[in-house]
């Protein structure tokens, strides 16, 4: 096969494969091209203050994912505790460390606002990123500092609504069959 062929395959025959199989985008809008079950359920996710200033910036970029700041009204809360810890990982001979890892784990859980707070679903996301030190600019390590913890938690956020979508997706297909 030609590389034009295989790619026009790829390009138009692939995706009509999967749908036949039954494959649908989490965030496929309904028939009548409203928001889908996923993410009008999003929208109605409460995130809670989360403390230190990494959970500050994780709770910010949930609210952008979870596009709760449509005016839905909250019917869940997603209670997370996230952490980010550092490891010098490029150690030099006189035990200064030129390399940092940092490692952002959260774990959270959605419940039910109702009087009960059922707990709904429970998971956990964990991001990986790192910086170089150079000697005697301490300004220029904090701004690298807090770039790379608003990546972790970027992409903490990115995982975590993710698997709310997948989430809310099954919960409506369970409701629908």
């Amino acid at each position: 096969m030609s590389r034009g062929i295989l790619r026009r395959f790829v390009c138009l025959g692939a995706p009509a494969m999967l749908a036949g199989c039954g494959f649908q985008p989490v965030y496929m809008p309904t028939a009548s091209n409203n928001a889908g079950p996923a993410q009008r359920d999003m929208a109605a996710v409460n995130v809670p203050v989360i403390p230190e200033r990494p959970g500050q910036l994780l709770r910010q970029a949930l609210q952008r994912e979870l596009g709760n700041d449509s005016g839905t009204p909250a019917a869940y809360d997603l209670r997370v505790a996230f952490s980010i810890s550092g490891e010098g990982i490029s150690i030099q001979d006189n035990n200064i460390a030129t390399r940092v890892r940092f490692i952002g784990i959260a774990s959270w859980t959605l419940t039910d606002r109702n009087k009960q707070q059922t707990v709904l679903t429970t998971g956990s996301a964990r991001s990986l990123d790192g910086l170089n030190v150079f000697n005697q600019q301490y300004f220029a390590a904090d701004l690298e500092t807090e770039t790379v913890q608003r990546r972790i938690a970027n992409n903490v956020a990115q995982q975590i609504a993710t698997q709310l979508a997948i989430w809310f997706r099954q919960r409506a297909a369970e409701q629908v069959g």
